[in-house]
């Protein structure tokens, strides 16, 4: 019988196009649930794809500098996140959620005008 031998999967040797790129932080950001450490993780995966050492370049931060931030060991600054999200060629979007009209009332502010009609 034939050893299986695996590897290791790196998701960034899969990361080839902008769009690629773009749609893995997009699942990413919508995964995390507010983990900071899980997005730095995901950026230094695409990171990683692009070329560690122009991103460094690119977002002005030494590549040691760049690979802490996004070792997904710790939360860096909104300012590197930006940084390093411009020098990949990205941009962050935001969106409404969608609430409920129960949820909407209670969080309106009492002094607010009520639509009478």
């Amino acid at each position: 019988m034939a050893k299986t031998i695996t590897t290791r999967y790196d998701v960034a040797e899969h990361l080839r196009t902008p769009e690629e790129m773009a749609t893995y932080l997009e699942a990413c950001l919508e995964e995390a649930s507010g983990d900071a450490a899980f997005i730095a993780k995901a950026l230094g995966d695409i990171a990683r794809a692009k070329g560690m050492s122009q991103v460094a370049r690119d977002a002005s931060l030494s590549r040691e500098s760049l690979y802490k931030a996004l070792s997904g060991e710790r939360s860096p600054s909104f300012d590197t996140i930006l940084k390093v999200v411009g020098a990949l060629g990205l941009k962050l979007g935001a969106e409404a959620l969608h609430v409920t009209q129960s949820t909407a009332q209670q969080s309106a502010p009492s002094d607010a005008p009520t639509s009478r009609g």
